[in-house]
């Protein structure tokens, strides 16, 4: 029996969140991570984080891999436009994790890019597409809940101990809860 074709994703920034991504792509049946470009390939772990991936020596040369199909980008947040663009213009696919860009223009962007491109861009928030979110707007359409007639939420976080240098605290790397939580739904 043929294994079905699956996207062969490269990753972008070897980071915690790149590390998630790595996890839940080895549970797919439709994807698998094929590569990981990195500005410091020599790292030590790098292997170890993502087993069987190759790791690649920087952004550009991953985009420019011709077994790579899609690109997740898990950089800091000042570079998610920069290389999805690139990415897009190279004939990949993209998942950028959220912020999609730093302004509505950057967005723009990137999504244009990837018209031109003929590529899919999206932006890697999980809400709208889990499936809690899913459960929940289920349980108000059959009137589970009753007649919804306020929706109240807040959001926070907490990275302790404070460090002001973390990228979340800083504003030069888009730093912040803000950025880190919203989406774009274009």
């Amino acid at each position: 029996m043929n294994e079905p074709t699956r996207i062969r994703w490269g990753i972008l920034g070897p980071g915690n969140i790149a590390k998630d991504f790595f996890a839940g792509a080895l549970q797919s049946a439709n994807g698998k991570v094929v590569a990981i470009g990195a500005r410091n390939p020599a790292k030590s772990g790098l292997a170890e984080d993502f087993p069987g991936a190759r790791i690649v020596d920087g952004y550009g040369a991953l985009i420019d891999d011709p077994e790579i199909d899609a690109v997740y980008i898990a950089t800091v947040h000042p570079l998610h436009a920069e290389w999805a663009i690139k990415a897009a213009e190279k004939g990949k696919h993209v998942l950028c994790e959220k912020p999609m860009g730093l302004s509505t223009a950057e967005a723009d962007a990137m999504f244009e890019a990837a018209r031109k491109a003929g590529t899919f861009m999206a932006e890697a928030y999980m809400y709208r597409l889990h499936p809690l979110t899913a459960r929940i707007v289920e349980l108000v359409k059959n009137g589970m809940v009753g007649d919804v007639r306020k929706i109240q939420s807040s959001f926070g976080f907490a990275k302790l101990p404070f460090d002001e240098g973390h990228r979340l605290f800083s504003n030069e790397m888009a730093g912040g809860g803000i950025l880190d939580v919203g989406g774009y739904t274009t």
